[in-house]
């Protein structure tokens, strides 16, 4: 089993950055690839962004190009989700996600991961 907390989600001007950070305990880290995702209340989970199992790839949505950054520090077993330019549109729980498989690329489907943590809320105000 791999064990997700994902923290630094809260209320920001649009405009305004955020940092989210997902640790990971349990089961081996430095080898899992590692997505965000985000929901919006009505709307299905949608694919952020995306870092294979090394660090070396990443992937992210055209609607955060540009904005957001992912990124893995093996060593403390966490990914990050660097914010900027937020619009009020990013807002939704953030959910980090760790694949099932060892050594895989960053994949953008929900059903390319099998673990997921419990969300943080991003709210952006106009």
């Amino acid at each position: 089993q791999v064990q997700l907390v994902e923290s630094g989600g809260g209320l920001v001007q649009a405009g305004g950055s955020l940092r989210l950070s997902c640790r990971a305990s349990g089961r081996t880290f430095s080898n899992r690839a590692m997505g965000w995702f985000r929901q919006a209340p009505g709307k299905e989970r949608e694919f952020v962004a995306a870092v294979n199992w090394n660090g070396g790839s990443t992937d992210y949505a055209d609607s955060v190009k540009g904005r957001f950054t992912i990124s893995r520090n093996n060593f403390e077993n966490t990914v990050y989700l660097q914010m900027n330019s937020l619009k009020p549109e990013d807002t939704a729980v953030y959910y980090c996600a760790a694949t099932r498989g060892l050594y895989t690329g960053a994949s953008t489907s929900t059903g390319g991961y099998g673990y997921w943590g419990q969300g943080t809320q991003v709210t952006v105000s106009s």
